[in-house]
């Protein structure tokens, strides 16, 4: 499970609408001026982000506005999430270029063969996203606080 922080933004009976800021692990990373993930958090370091996530179970009433609160998203959820966004519009890409290109054999429609197909894929991963928004497999969940925090001290 991956862990994150964040702070309460807004209660519902079933789930916190949690403010996160972007952290950013680029400086020890090797690869930091190749990488279009460091070029991103450079451009928005700071920018908050407001996540919807479940309670799975636990009493709303047990959260205040403005306290922290740690949730976690499965690790599976992120490899998936991963490999879908990057290489679903790469591989329709491909595939519309060497469509093109063996229907028509010209350089010029196997281009317009590879944009068709990468928005095919993007248009793909959209709608993956929007069957997938309310299944509570993708959802992130709150951690429960610690009951040794809450026990009294002798």
């Amino acid at each position: 499970m991956m862990r994150e922080s964040g702070r309460i933004v807004a209660i519902e009976d079933d789930a916190l609408w949690v403010e996160t800021i972007r952290q950013s692990t680029c400086g020890t990373c090797a690869a930091q001026k190749g990488c279009g993930q460091g070029l991103l958090n450079r451009i928005g370091d700071g920018r908050r982000n407001h996540l919807r996530v479940l309670l799975d179970g636990l009493p709303a009433g047990q959260f205040q506005l403005d306290e922290q609160v740690e949730f976690s998203v499965p690790e599976h959820v992120l490899l998936r999430g991963a490999m879908l966004v990057y290489l679903l519009p790469l591989l329709a890409m491909l595939a519309g270029m060497a469509s093109s290109h063996a229907l028509f054999a010209s350089d010029k429609l196997a281009a317009l063969g590879a944009l068709g197909g990468f928005l095919v894929g993007i248009a793909l991963v959209r709608c993956h996203a929007w069957l997938t928004r309310d299944s509570l497999e993708y959802q992130p969940t709150v951690i429960p606080p610690d009951s040794v925090s809450l026990a009294p001290h002798a």
